[in-house]
């Protein structure tokens, strides 16, 4: 079973605030001491938090329902009930959250950053909030207001400067493993990746950046065939986009326009990011071939030529991943 979840359901359901006292003040020497009923304590929140150390919503996979506490009911003597307890659900950074109807109610950007997604019902009144003139003892105090309840939608899509495009077999994982200290499973069959994975790839002058490989896209995943539709979602928050074209391919052009396609019916806005045309395995290549490849791109499409096995080109690719990063 795989350690990677990007997608929970949970019933979630705020506290109760609690009921304001309708006590009236009845002492030995005091005969007509009045209402001193107090408020009722608000209700629990139910709140969002960003956890860096966190990449996958794995602990809350199992969990069908999240209760906050109610609010506790005020007392004599003017004593305000105390606030029922907030629960705090903790997320990766990246994480959405949507409520029944589908709309978001807020995302996680940053560690420690928190979002109320359930407000605690508030407290009620207690009755020496309705004193007056005419009313000297009122005998009636005010009901809390109830919380919030619904089911809460929890989506995590990856946050990487770069995300690794291509069809199943391009050679994803082994870029990665061989620019970074990232190990996915690596092997010749489609779907060797099954899950996302985040590698920090090391550049010049001790800077760095993210990558993602994101499990290989078919032709059909933007309608929901094999596993590429699953993880598209993860390609949104990557700042840019690296297209790999295995050397073996039979059409380096077509598989290309296959990807761009994917991508255009999943969400037209993945075409407006900036990306790089590069082709994986290129040991297999020699420069004559090299040539013919670069000549089915147009000129603002040109690939870059590297090979994850013996490290050839993987600088120029990462220069060129940088400059349009911090271009």
């Amino acid at each position: 079973m795989s350690n990677f979840v990007d997608y929970v359901k949970i019933h979630c359901k705020s506290g109760h605030g609690g009921a304001g006292s309708a006590h009236l003040r009845r002492e030995k020497y005091i005969p007509k001491g009045g209402p001193d009923g107090g408020d009722g304590g608000r209700g629990g929140n139910i709140i969002m938090k960003g956890n860096s150390h966190e990449w996958t919503l794995l602990p809350l996979r199992y969990t069908r329902h999240i209760k906050a506490e109610r609010g506790v009911n005020g007392a004599k003597n003017q004593l305000t009930g105390a606030d029922g307890e907030d629960v705090y659900i903790e997320v990766p950074i990246g994480t959405i959250a949507r409520n029944e109807e589908g709309e978001i109610i807020g995302e996680i950007l940053e560690h420690g950053q928190e979002i109320i997604l359930m407000k605690g019902g508030k407290g009620g009144l207690g009755n020496e909030h309705f004193k007056s003139s005419t009313n000297q003892t009122p005998r009636y105090a005010q009901p809390g207001l109830p919380g919030e309840e619904g089911h809460i939608t929890f989506e995590l899509k990856l946050l990487a400067d770069v995300g690794l495009v291509g069809l199943p077999n391009a050679g994803k994982s082994t870029l990665l493993a061989s620019v970074s200290a990232a190990k996915p499973k690596i092997a010749n069959y489609a779907f060797t990746t099954l899950t996302p994975n985040l590698g920090i790839v090391e550049y010049r002058n001790f800077k760095s950046f993210v990558m993602a490989d994101i499990p290989g896209i078919i032709e059909g995943a933007a309608e929901g065939k094999g596993l590429g539709h699953r993880f598209l979602r993860h390609i949104e928050r990557n700042s840019i986009l690296l297209f790999l074209i295995p050397a073996d391919s039979e059409s380096h052009f077509q598989e290309f326009k296959i990807l761009e396609n994917e991508l255009k019916e999943y969400n037209p806005e993945l075409l407006d990011k900036d990306f790089i045309v590069s082709v994986s395995k290129s040991d297999l290549l020699d420069d004559e071939l090299k040539k013919e490849i670069s000549a089915e791109f147009p000129e603002n499409r040109q690939p870059i030529f590297f090979s994850g096995v013996t490290q050839e080109g993987l600088m120029d690719l990462k220069d060129a991943i940088w400059k349009k990063l911090h271009g």
